[in-house]
């Protein structure tokens, strides 16, 4: 079946939908079963819920398919239930770059599956997304949205130099207010696997959950938190984050992350999450401060465990608790700190690799640091009872810059042991 999708309340799926049991507030509309192909963007509009059939219904991207998303949502009020949107990622490799920086992803990516721009009160839940170009979701500024129980497979497109461009996942963008992203599974994405990301000029994603998602072989991060306040990321586990390695765009300094940070992030706590066998980082805090890294898990890694940076100009890297959190098999460090009054407890830095050769920041289990993108000279830290063993950790568990004097910050009761 072709389905001819317009603008309206999806005023040309009439023929194909019919409404149950409408309440007062909010119409349902049934998709009819099977495999549906979709030419044009299916536009819903406000007090809409969207169910898939209970046998099955695929939405599919008919050849030729034009516009900026499968389903548009421009309404609030909706919610999309129980169906799949199938892309054509395998016949269309449009190659794509990342937008300019004054423009929104929403107004540069083409070949989503969900867009929704200034609506509220959306739900999503149990949608499955597979072979989509662009990204399984976008929402640019929207208010109080839950996503739950979707799954995305085999999605996100390339640069024009073949790596990935950040597409595939679940975005949210532009000030993004009250969200929840809950339960999804994330297979096979060439980009980011759920993140928030705004411009500078605009509004901080705020108030959000990013909770109990599970993630396996992505090209780029698990999770980012971008520009946002008030962001909780917990209880999130996946493997095999940072590859297939030709996704990956090291080149373009996208080193991959478990969990990344960006922009300007404060009020945020990642807790509680496990991962393993990443082509990268475990926790890079970018931009983050005055918020608590708590009870994290990260086996096998290919560059440093935790990294503190200040890139963003209206922040700086302080209050941060870093406690009670695992780091086995660190390729270089557990953690670099710079900035002050952060705490850095209970943790256990173990099997760190490091470099054999001089003393230094990437022979370190944990390293103090006079600056980063910009300075933030570490001061008034505390660095107290760690756990930090590895290559030539029984000498090497605690180094600061050489601009940094011992007296300006607190380190005791560390047990500090080399493996070999």
């Amino acid at each position: 079946m072709i389905l001819r999708a317009a603008a309206g309340l999806l005023a040309c799926l009439a023929a194909a939908l019919f409404v149950l049991a409408p309440s007062p507030h909010r119409k349902v509309l049934q998709l009819p079963p099977g495999v549906l192909y979709v030419q044009s963007e299916m536009v819903v509009g406000p007090d809409v819920e969207v169910r898939g059939a209970p046998s099955g219904t695929t939405l599919r991207f008919a050849p030729k398919f034009s516009g900026r998303a499968l389903i548009v949502v421009k309404g609030w009020d909706v919610a999309l239930r129980d169906f799949t949107v199938e892309g054509d990622r395998a016949v269309n490799d449009a190659r794509s770059g990342l937008p300019p920086y004054d423009r929104p992803f929403s107004k540069f990516t083409r070949g989503n599956g969900v867009l929704a721009e200034s609506v509220g009160h959306l739900r999503i839940s149990g949608l499955h997304f597979r072979e989509i170009s662009g990204f399984a979701i976008l929402l640019s500024a929207v208010t109080d949205v839950a996503i739950d129980h979707v799954a995305v497979s085999d999605s996100g497109s390339r640069n024009p130099a073949g790596r990935n461009n950040t597409s595939g996942g679940i975005l949210l963008e532009e000030g993004t207010y009250g969200f929840q992203v809950t339960g999804c599974d994330l297979r096979n994405v060439r980009g980011n696997g759920i993140w928030t990301h705004s411009l500078y000029t605009s509004p901080r994603n705020a108030r959000g959950l990013i909770a109990r998602n599970r993630f396996t072989t992505l090209g780029r991060d698990a999770i980012q938190v971008g520009h946002a306040t008030g962001v909780r990321v917990e209880e999130n586990s996946g493997r095999w984050i940072g590859y297939p390695e030709d996704d990956t765009d090291i080149a373009g300094g996208a080193y991959p992350v478990a969990i990344d940070t960006a922009g300007n992030v404060d009020r945020s706590v990642y807790a509680g999450n496990v991962f393993r066998d990443i082509n990268g980082k475990c926790i890079d805090l970018d931009g983050f401060h005055d918020g608590e890294i708590r009870g994290n898990t990260c086996v096998n890694l290919r560059n440093y465990g935790i990294v503190m940076n200040n890139t963003n100009p209206d922040m700086q890297s302080q209050n941060i608790r870093v406690v009670d959190n695992v780091i086995d098999g660190a390729m270089f460090g557990a953690i670099f700190v710079i900035g002050h009054d952060n705490l850095v407890a209970r943790n256990r830095f173990v099997n760190i690799k490091a470099d054999p050769g001089p003393p230094g920041i990437l022979s370190a289990g944990i390293y103090l640091g006079e600056r980063a993108e910009r300075p933030g000279p570490a001061r008034n830290n505390i660095i107290e009872d760690n756990v930090i063993t590895g290559n030539q950790m029984a000498t090497r568990c605690v180094l600061t810059a050489p601009a940094i004097r011992p007296a300006w910050n607190t380190i005791r009761n560390n047990v500090c042991r080399a493996d070999r």
